[in-house]
């Protein structure tokens, strides 16, 4: 006899989440009914905000990104290049950065459905001046071009590498972008340029004073100026500066004399390879590639309240549009482009993730390469500001992170995977000299914390499984062991597996109540078999044994009912029903039966 166990009204919903992600469909149809809107946020994925609002939170995102475009400085230095040569890398840069910024926000085959802005990549810094400096800028585009084809060809088998992402892997690389900017962000908060340069009270005011504007804005302002407290921060901290003495004011006002229009243009060489510094960026394309899942994870988090792990659909279109937007800023003559972890906390910290913010971001960012006049404002800002807004979007972006990699139960594999990677990691920031002997075709690895986190975490990950089964059974003597035996049993096993705590907790009651509705229609049996088995879309418990076979009511017994033994099965059958998505029974009189239950992950 086999019974089928009927649709469970607790988890109804539960099961249509399942059934919409495990769907072949576009990320985030609403329609589809896959995610459920956080209350948290003033402005969903879906959402459109008014078109002043989209314009003034643009703004805001573009002051974040214009911090990659100041890496473009550093490579230019570094071969003694020219304000021409940093003017025309920076303007091309823009005009790709811009464009896909607009693509990411796509959601059919290219871009992640989020808006994730995209600017010059700190990953990417090293490479790019090691190739700048020994062949020369056209064999630098043509590298950042490689670049962008080998995170394009990444981006089509992503999808087949789930097992590489699980949350605690994805929670550590959002996490340590946020650590990383923190070591960018203090130096500049305080003022020092250098080591040498001690910190100045002027400059230290002007960093608190605006990070507390930009604070105050978000905590305590419910109206507009909830939604853009950069730039309030921004109209704070560049009046303070100037009143300060901290940014002088002719040479604020100097930087306004160029032209008003002007089109960029490609510098007139050409595009090069180099076989030799191909490795550098392959692996600079890997480990930013690895940070851009998580970004995108940490997106789809803060905007599906019933998140439970990384939808590598929408992660593969992602890195489709930065691997498009690096490719085209090689040709166009400008720097690799990777996410802007800076923007996702700012949009978290807002509340205002709409991917409709994308198009204005973009466009304005593409318009600014055309009028050379606007982009002072970005090239004046005072160290102090920057390192607030930086500080202001770490501290989401750090604790978003955490919240991911804490998500799921940990066990010491997992534990010992993530504690070595983010150890080492910080270790770039602690001690950068230890890592200046590296080869040179490793030297991205170590170049920045979340390069060498991210490597370190997604190998160590893979290693520590190795052992770890994805099944296990006991037997369970009735009489002889307590429910203390089950409670132990999922406890060690929701770790070893990383399970997430509340599929845990629902699977270890309804086996509790299994055992208790079976010894109450068998009160001789001395023995249970116990199996189960897991994979990251569900779990499988099953209980066999040599007895009748329980009665799975559909309704809760009257109280009447329950002063007799089989009300007493029929509330634990009920319950059964409660904790499980699916239950089937299967038995054959009453020689042997098997009781089925699955919990959807």
């Amino acid at each position: 006899m086999a019974t089928e166990g009927l649709p469970n009204p607790f988890t109804s919903s539960l099961r249509q989440r399942f059934l919409t992600l495990v769907t072949p469909a576009p990320p985030l149809d609403a329609e589809a009914g896959s995610r459920k809107r956080p209350s948290n946020l003033l402005y969903d994925v879906d959402d459109a905000p008014p078109l002043l609002v989209r314009l003034g939170i643009s703004l805001q995102h573009i002051f974040l990104m214009s911090l990659g475009w100041l890496y473009i400085v550093v490579i230019v230095n570094s071969f003694g290049g020219g304000k021409a040569e940093a003017e025309s890398l920076i303007r091309m840069s823009m005009i790709a950065g811009g464009l896909a910024t607009i693509l990411q926000a796509n959601r059919v085959l290219i871009g992640s459905g989020y808006f994730c802005p995209l600017s010059g990549s700190l990953t990417y810094l090293q490479p790019s001046i090691l190739a700048a400096r020994t062949a020369g800028l056209p064999v630098l585009f043509g590298l950042v071009a490689t670049a962008g084809l080998f995170t394009s060809f990444l981006s089509r088998i992503t999808s087949r590498l789930r097992v590489l992402f699980p949350p605690e892997v994805t929670g550590l690389m959002v996490g340590m972008s946020g650590l990383q900017l923190i070591a960018l962000a203090f130096p500049r908060f305080v003022g020092s340029a250098s080591p040498a340069t001690p910190p100045q009270p002027q400059r230290i005011a002007v960093g608190a004073i605006t990070l507390f504007a930009m604070v105050a804005a978000t905590v305590w302002h419910r109206g507009k100026l909830h939604v853009l407290p950069i730039l309030v921060g921004l109209v704070v901290g560049y009046g303070l500066a100037i009143a300060l003495g901290v940014l002088p004011w002719q040479k604020f006002t100097g930087e306004f004399n160029g032209p008003w229009i002007s089109v960029p243009h490609r510098l007139p060489v050409g595009i090069g390879f180099r076989l030799s510094l191909l490795v550098p960026f392959l692996i600079a394309s890997l480990t930013a590639s690895l940070k851009t899942v998580g970004d995108i994870t940490l997106c789809q988090k803060i905007n599906d309240a019933d998140w439970k792990r990384t939808d590598m659909q929408s992660v593969s279109g992602g890195l489709f549009a930065n691997g498009v937007g690096t490719f085209f800023s090689g040709l166009l003559g400008g720097v690799a482009q990777n996410t802007v972890s800076s923007s996702i906390g700012l949009s978290l910290a807002t509340g205002a993730t709409s991917r409709k913010i994308a198009l204005p971001a973009g466009l304005i960012v593409v318009a600014l390469a055309f009028f050379p006049r606007f982009t002072a404002i970005f090239s004046t800002m005072p160290m102090p500001v920057m390192g607030a807004m930086l500080i202001y979007s770490a501290c989401f972006i750090v604790l978003g992170g955490f919240q991911l990699l804490t998500s799921r139960m940990l066990d010491s594999r997992r534990i010992f995977a993530v504690g070595i990677s983010l150890i080492f990691g910080l270790s770039v920031e602690i001690s950068p000299e230890v890592y200046r002997f590296a080869p040179g075709a490793l030297a991205p690895i170590f170049a920045s914390s979340i390069s060498l986190a991210t490597i370190l975490v997604v190998v160590l990950s893979l290693l520590f499984r190795l052992g770890v089964s994805k099944e296990r059974s006991i037997v369970f003597h009735p009489g002889k062991e307590t429910f203390d035996t089950i409670h132990n049993l999922m406890e060690e096993q929701g770790a070893a597996w990383g399970m997430r705590r509340e599929v845990e907790q629902r699977a270890e009651h309804a086996i509790h109540e299994v055992i208790s509705s079976v010894m109450s229609l068998n009160p001789f049996l001395r023995q249970m078999d116990i199996t189960l088995e897991f994979d990251e879309l569900k779990l499988n418990a099953a209980v066999e044994y040599a007895g009748v076979g329980p009665v799975l009511s559909e309704t809760a017994p009257t109280p009447e009912q329950l002063a007799t033994d089989e009300g007493i099965a029929a509330l634990s059958g009920f319950m059964i029903r409660g904790y499980a998505d699916r239950v089937r029974v299967k038995s054959k009189g009453n020689t042997s039966c098997r009781i089925q239950l699955q919990f959807d992950h």
